[in-house]
């Protein structure tokens, strides 16, 4: 039994969006956890949120069959996007009394059952932390069929297991629920993790920053299904890199305004829909580079560049293509942020 156990108030989040093929599997992975198999205090919500598919029909089953449902509840959510979900969880579905919140995307499994035990439990031995993440970890580097050359050049893509010592992964994360309740995500973030970690670390702007309010145990892991084709990595890295350039914007536009106001316009950020979409088609296009810096067209041959061998012709082989992607991607999300299509769901 871990030591959260009668101790902690945890609440868990599930969010869902058109996840009816792997909700059960999912649910099935949470039955399973040691957290949940040790008679902790905690509830389970599904936040089933504009599903067009069998996502709710799909975990009322499984949450029928499993020990979870005398704990567990599945919320129909009419309006879709992670980020509103995210605020209605965390200001009205969670309990007031919840010391610890998880978030966890729908469509990722836990193969070890003691990560959420694990997460809850760092959380726990380290007061100072607001935030935790587990470390994210492709289905394709566990496959054990040969990998195609695209599917190898996905798996090396992956973030390093530092990494999250210092981020969130918005996949799964615990939370303090005192820190987070302070945050209010305006809705239409097209990436929710960064905003976060910028908030947590910076209490919405109010304190310098402090880059000890947030690390992670490297034994704690998930795992996500990741892209298959060069098309859909294209996707997935465009709107990642709309999300960055989303924040920028928005981070800028908050440290404008008197420090006293910053929490303030985030809940009306929160409240307003377009209000995000109306900021950004004030504050972009900006010269030279319109509506996406350069830093996310440079930042990974920059970083390549300052590495040993550099200039080998292997290495600058894969520099050239690693750039080469990159821009692709640069013009795609300019392209997508001018037609005003920055914000909007997931």
């Amino acid at each position: 039994m871990g030591q959260t156990s009668g101790a902690l108030k945890i609440d868990i989040g599930i969010f869902a969006h058109n996840e009816g093929a792997g909700i059960a599997a999912m649910l099935a992975d949470l039955a399973g956890q040691s957290l949940l198999q040790a008679g902790a205090d905690l509830r389970l919500f599904v936040l089933a949120n504009g599903c067009s598919d069998d996502t709710v029909a799909q975990a009322r089953a499984a949450l029928a069959a499993s020990a979870l449902t005398d704990r567990a509840e599945v919320l129909e959510l009419p309006e879709p996007g992670k980020s509103r979900t995210w605020n209605r969880f965390t200001h009205e579905f969670s309990r007031a009394e919840a010391d610890l919140l998880i978030y966890c995307d729908a469509d990722i499994r836990c193969a070890d059952a003691s990560t959420l035990q694990q997460l809850a439990d760092f959380m726990q031995a380290n007061p100072q932390l607001a935030a935790s993440s587990s470390f994210p970890v492709k289905d394709l580097a566990l496959a054990e069929r040969r990998l195609s050359l695209v599917e190898k050049l996905i798996v090396s893509g992956g973030s390093s297991r530092e990494e999250v010592r210092s981020h969130i992964c918005g996949q799964c994360y615990a939370a303090r629920a005192a820190e987070v309740r302070a945050v209010h995500m305006p809705a239409g973030l097209p990436v929710e993790d960064g905003f976060l970690r910028a908030m947590l670390l910076t209490r919405n702007f109010t304190a310098p920053e402090d880059l000890s309010r947030i690390d992670a145990s490297l034994a704690v892991w998930h795992i996500y299904e990741s892209e298959r084709t060069l098309p859909a990595l294209i996707r997935h890295q465009t709107r990642i890199v709309i999300g960055g350039a989303v924040n920028l914007a928005l981070f800028d536009h908050l440290r404008r305004l008197p420090r006293e106001e910053r929490s303030a316009a985030l809940q009306q950020a929160a409240a307003q829909e377009g209000w995000l979409q109306n900021m950004l088609a004030t504050a972009l296009p900006r010269a030279p580079w319109g509506w996406v810096p350069v830093h996310f067209l440079v930042k990974r041959s920059a970083g390549m560049l300052q590495a040993p061998g550099a200039l080998r012709p292997g290495r600058l082989a894969k520099l050239i293509a690693g750039q080469g992607f990159d821009l692709v991607v640069w013009l795609l999300a300019q392209w997508r942020m001018a037609r005003g299509s920055g914000a909007g769901f997931w």
